[in-house]
């Protein structure tokens, strides 16, 4: 009886759903999840190539070998990146408070997105560099070329097509992030999804939010397939 009062109710609520009302919101909660997930792919994978150029280098053998500070980088992303990031979100409130003064919104939601994707990216980053051939890295080097100029010139163009790859799977990933940012009031399709679907038992608005989350990422995959395949010509 419980059981056929909760489903009646489900579908009760379904039928209320307004699209002339949700309409703009979904609008709204596009605009946010693109404006999550674009400042945390620069930022953060800007971050996180730097950080990964510096596990790479100085891993042993490497460009400027240093075991101590890899072996410290490499504990620390291996603490962070598997820390599920409903419970990171959790876990760096705090701090969030104090760098952007609120743990609620969209912009209490990238910091710590920012965050994992840093960590994230650099693992990407490093394990696209290994293969990279060390005789012309070498060969750089008896010409006389920098450290610097070497990852800017060799290290980097030569693993550009599977780091373009490794990008489109950070996407993904971020996409992912910025959804479950939506248990935090962060806006965005997944607050969307929660707020107006899974709570009222629309599926329809559910599944309008993930029907756009798999557009996006479609188009974000194609694009990326498409520039590598380029580059992998050349």
């Amino acid at each position: 009886m419980m059981q056929m009062l909760t489903i009646q109710t489900g579908v009760a609520l379904a039928s209320r759903s307004d699209w002339t009302v949700l309409r703009p919101l979904l609008a709204q909660s596009v605009v946010q999840t693109l404006q999550m997930v674009l400042v945390t792919i620069v930022i953060g994978g800007a971050l996180g190539l730097v950080l990964g150029v510096i596990l790479y280098g100085t891993r042993p053998g490497n460009l400027f070998e240093n075991r101590v500070v890899y072996r410290i980088l490499d504990i620390l992303v291996n603490i962070i990146r598997p820390i599920p990031f409903i419970i990171f979100l959790a876990a760096m409130q705090p701090l969030t408070i104090k760098v952007v003064g609120t743990s609620i919104g969209t912009t209490a939601a990238i910091f710590p997105m920012i965050v994992m994707c840093t960590f994230a990216t650099s693992r990407l980053v490093e394990q696209n560099l290994v293969p990279v051939d060390h005789g012309v890295i070498e060969a750089a080097r008896a010409m006389g070329a920098s450290k610097l100029t070497i990852i800017r010139t060799v290290l980097i163009p030569e693993a550009l097509a599977p780091l373009i790859l490794a990008y489109a799977f950070l996407f993904i990933g971020v996409l992912d992030m910025s959804a479950m940012a939506g248990y935090i009031g962060g806006g965005g399709l997944g607050n969307f999804a929660i707020a107006y679907g899974y709570q009222k038992f629309d599926q329809t608005v559910t599944w309008t939010a993930v029907i756009i989350m798999i557009v996006l990422v479609q188009v974000v995959q194609a694009l990326a397939n498409a520039i590598a395949k380029r580059l992998l010509r050349h």
